[in-house]
């Protein structure tokens, strides 16, 4: 099997990239309002555009233009949802998944190439609409008692466990984790400790969280997050090994952290319901 380097510099842009997201969607939520939540919204459009068309050009699927559009309507109707319901819940949310994947499946039935590989554009399509609806769980949260300070308790643990993983890519990238995945597991167990860590300490100086609860929730978004980035890795190398070629460098690293706030937002809102029941 192939043996790939690490590449230091990708792995500090990728670092870079991740800081500079945790900044703006942690700074979007705490600029956010109960009347004055356009801006955030804005924040997270962006960053699921960003994930629809890194996943899009990494993965690569059939019928690629279908999926990408009905990602991007997905994003759009799961904003809006997240901020139309006079209570703040998730329902809608789930709502606008499932009506995405039947568009999604509308669109590919309709193209030839989608329909000879129908399997594999509807795991791309689940996978996009998956992910960008989960996103706009960060809308939902801000509109709870407990829900900005969650965002910043968890978006700062997911995005310093990201950006110290890369980090000690670049200086210390063993003990590799396989042969075709350039990461080391020392960069995953210190990431996702020290974004424990940071949690816990933010959590002294939060009205509603304890450095217990902090680092509770800190910790379920790093883990949620670094796995999230490996298991994008490990699918890209699994797809080079089939003999794909390899996609655009910048797509495949920013899917990463992209995917890692993803996953990172709907465990947020779930342990953030849960404290503030047992708190109630």
């Amino acid at each position: 099997m192939p043996y790939i380097p690490v590449r230091r510099l990708l792995s500090l842009t990728v670092a870079g990239f991740a800081a500079l997201l945790t900044v703006g969607l942690i700074m979007g939520a705490q600029t956010s309002g109960v009347a004055h939540r356009l801006p955030y919204a804005i924040v997270v459009l962006g960053a699921q555009v960003l994930y629809v068309l890194a996943t899009t050009m990494a993965i690569r699927p059939p019928a690629g233009k279908i999926v990408a559009a009905v990602g991007i309507l997905s994003a759009l109707a799961a904003d809006y949802a997240a901020n139309s319901p006079h209570e703040a819940t998730i329902g809608p949310l789930g709502l606008v998944a499932g009506a995405g994947l039947v568009l999604g499946v509308i669109g590919q039935l309709a193209m030839r190439e989608g329909r000879a590989r129908v399997t594999e554009s509807l795991g791309a399509t689940t996978i996009i609409v998956v992910g960008v609806v989960a996103f706009a769980t960060l809308l939902v949260l801000v509109r709870i008692p407990l829900g900005t300070q969650a965002i910043t308790v968890c978006l700062a643990s997911c995005g310093v466990a990201l950006t110290i993983a890369r980090l000690t890519d670049v200086f210390v990238p063993y003990p590799r984790l396989a042969a075709q995945v350039p990461r080391g597991a020392a960069g995953v167990v210190l990431g996702t400790m020290i974004g424990t860590a940071v949690a816990a300490y933010m959590g002294r100086y939060l009205v509603f969280f304890t450095p217990q609860s902090a680092a509770l929730v800190g910790a379920a978004a790093a883990v949620a997050a670094i796995l999230a980035d490996l298991t994008i890795g490990f699918a890209e190398a699994g797809r080079e090994l089939e003999g794909d070629a390899p996609t655009m460098w910048l797509a495949r690293h920013m899917q990463g952290p992209l995917a890692g706030f993803a996953l990172a937002a709907p465990v947020a809102y779930l342990i953030t319901n849960l404290l503030w029941k047992a708190s109630a």
